[in-house]
């Protein structure tokens, strides 16, 4: 294998605000900004980034069809192979559009398709809002966007407004579906207990029939409130009583489900306006938040996204080091992987051999063809890996140089 190949080593450029989705052995990236000279600057919205987790490499691919216009703030959820966007902030305001993506593509092209003869209405326009999957269903919660006048209600908190065009903007707390299957948009009517309050940035998950919702900004302040609504039901949990210690006021952070009674929480903006590089595992089971001890503190990230992998590992790409609101340039192009749970022996054999693949190269050809496909793919991988942290190593060094 060649590992000399920069370019076969090139990562998905760094971003914050941006849509990402696993869906088999691959993490899909789109959208999101960056900030160039004090500007925030989109990423085309032609360029789909695919992560491939067996080899560990980024390949670009340009989209065709209905594109979405180059947006941050959209929600991002897959279902049936197919990647949903909605809604978003780019130059020209808010959006409360719906596009998909077939990500199962059999011959290389990827193509938007703007959903337009759906039944129903939709949202209003909006982003940095939350969706849960459900039952071939994309359920929305939340988000910060414009109403007019005729369109304010309890389920809208008004920051500002602009009286001339009777333009409001706001933080929501409303629940829409979309049926997939159905093409329909339809708001259920809520039956039961207390809904969270206004927000946005917050952070959404499934665990079964339950849809999480955790912290977020509230009007002037953050939170580290958690919510649960009923999807079947649709009844609120109402604010959960937590037993023990539990995380920080913050927006802009990821909770992802992990087994079947975990959420993985990481990071964000706390109300103090500190970048956060913390985890917590909240277990349904013991009502209770326990924190992670062994991550780095010099990895925050905030409007990253984070997705689970195939053996129960949760991956963070992109977001921002810094406090976005103060110090927009510290946008990041890097992949963290948490290890949640212990890896499978087979997954432990094939990382000793990836890692030890020179002293072993005589052995390796040996192999049966199967196995060595996978082993081959791994060698790419940790080829990769040391080539990335050698990069790095060396732009800090250049830094420290240039300092001094």
């Amino acid at each position: 294998m060649a590992a000399d190949s920069a370019e076969q080593f090139c990562v998905a450029e760094e971003r914050s605000g941006h849509c990402a989705v696993v869906d088999g052995n691959f993490l899909y990236v789109w959208g999101g900004y960056v900030s160039i000279e004090e500007n925030e600057v989109y990423l085309p919205n032609d360029e789909l980034w695919i992560y491939e987790m067996d080899s560990g490499l980024w390949t670009m691919h340009l989209m065709e069809g209905e594109l979405p216009t180059s947006m941050s703030g959209s929600c991002g959820a897959s279902i049936n192979g197919k990647l949903y966007i909605f809604g978003g902030f780019d130059d020209k305001g808010y959006s409360n559009r719906l596009y998909y993506v077939n990500l199962r593509t059999k011959n290389g092209t990827y193509r938007w398709k703007k959903i337009t003869n759906f039944k129903g209405q939709p949202p209003t326009p909006r982003d940095k809002l939350s969706c849960w999957v459900y039952k071939d269903r994309l359920v929305y919660f939340g988000g910060y966007g414009c109403r007019k006048h005729n369109e304010l209600s309890d389920c809208f908190d008004v920051h500002d407004a602009f009286w001339e065009g009777q333009i409001f903007w706001g933080w929501h707390n409303d629940v829409h579906v979309f049926d997939t299957t159905t093409q329909t948009w339809s708001q259920p009517a809520i039956r039961g207990g207390d809904p969270p309050q206004p927000r946005a940035a917050h952070t959404c998950a499934v665990l079964g029939n339950k849809g999480y919702i955790f912290g977020g900004r509230v009007l002037q302040t953050r939170m580290n409130d958690l919510h649960c609504l009923n999807l079947d039901t649709w009844t609120w949990s109402g604010r959960i009583n937590i037993s023990g210690e539990k995380p920080k006021d913050r927006s802009w952070h990821t909770l992802t489900p992990i087994g079947d009674d975990r959420l993985f929480l990481f990071g964000g903006l706390s109300s103090d306006n500190v970048p956060l590089s913390d985890g917590w595992i909240h277990s349904i089971t013991t009502n209770g938040w326990k924190q992670l001890t062994h991550l780095p503190k010099s990895r925050p990230r905030l409007w990253h996204t984070a997705c689970l992998g195939k053996e129960g590992e949760v991956m963070v790409f992109g977001g921002s080091k810094d406090d976005l609101h103060f110090m927009d340039t510290g946008h990041c192009s890097d992949l963290l992987i948490f290890q949640t749970q212990p890896y499978s022996l087979l997954r432990l054999c094939l990382d000793c051999i990836g890692k030890n693949a020179a002293l072993l190269k005589n052995q390796i050809p040996c192999l049966p063809s199967k196995l060595l496909q996978q082993v081959l793919k791994k060698i790419t991988f940790w080829a990769a890996v040391n080539h990335r942290q050698e990069k790095k190593a060396e732009t800090e060094r250049q830094s420290q140089l240039n300092t001094t």
